[in-house]
């Protein structure tokens, strides 16, 4: 009797001579194999549509070309991450989302026509899988707050985009928060000091539509115009100025435009 005849056939996970099977779903070890949409550790992908290797799509929006172009050198420079659409305002970010294949939208806060806020709100409703990061300048609380409501998942400083921003992205691109560095400990004394007082959060003084007009206004856009833009009649827009001025407390346009400065809606 040769060996041959004695040798069992190969039990489930192996081949009839004995070796580890290889049959899509398990690995030469017999350990399941990765399938679409999962990652080695059995994690689930954040796009099951985009290659494993392929670098994170970018859609990066500032008002400011200079700003634009300082940003995408440091985004570029990794090869994980690739800018693949350039806006100059919020309303031409929501509107490149729409038509291209973007994993990432990083948006600085204050944009004309319509602040990072505003189109991360958009963006959010438009397309929940994508994911977003706010650039700023201010290193501010409320700010804060109003970009982890709007759907943001970091909230970058330009000050520091350099060191901090790549890093963002990627903690972005695996659905983890990003806190710039020395924030956490203000942002937690400030919320223990409210709870520990009974305070509530900050609220935002006004709505989001009125945060619209309000913006618009403070540009120096007519009612008409502004109609024009939100798909609204002039009348429309001129209640919303007037519950703007009744709920600020203010007389007239050169203040609501004051006040859009302070609260970063439009730079000086």
């Amino acid at each position: 009797m040769t060996s041959a005849d004695t040798t069992p056939d190969g039990g489930p996970g192996t081949t009839r001579d004995g070796a580890p099977d290889t049959t899509p779903g398990t690995s030469r070890d017999g350990a399941p194999g990765n399938t679409p949409g999962t990652s080695r550790d059995g994690a689930r992908d954040i796009n099951p549509y985009r290659a494993p290797d392929a670098p994170t799509r970018i859609l990066l929006a500032d008002d400011h070309a200079l700003v634009r172009g300082g940003v995408r050198l440091i985004l570029d420079a990794e090869p994980d991450l690739t800018v693949v659409a350039e806006a100059a305002d919020g309303a031409e970010a929501v509107a490149l989302a729409r038509t291209q294949d973007v994993d990432l939208a990083v948006l600085d806060i204050s944009m004309p026509r319509m602040t990072g806020l505003q189109a991360a709100r958009e963006l959010s409703r438009l397309k929940p899988e994508l994911r977003i990061l706010i650039l700023t300048m201010y290193d501010n609380e409320q700010y804060f707050f109003e970009a982890l409501k709007a759907g943001a998942s970091g909230y970058v400083l330009k000050s520091v985009a350099d060191r901090d921003l790549v890093e963002a992205c990627r903690a972005a691109v695996r659905d983890e928060p990003f806190i710039y560095p020395g924030a956490e400990t203000a942002l937690i004394r400030t919320y223990l000091d409210r709870a520990e007082q009974g305070r509530p959060l900050p609220d935002k003084a006004v709505t989001e539509r009125e945060e619209e007009i309000l913006k618009l206004v403070a540009e120096g856009h007519s009612s008409k115009e502004i109609g024009d833009l939100l798909v609204i009649s002039p009348k429309t827009v001129e209640r919303h100025r007037a519950n703007l001025l009744q709920k600020l407390g203010m007389r007239d346009r050169l203040e609501l435009t004051r006040y859009a400065i302070r609260v970063g809606l439009i730079e000086p």
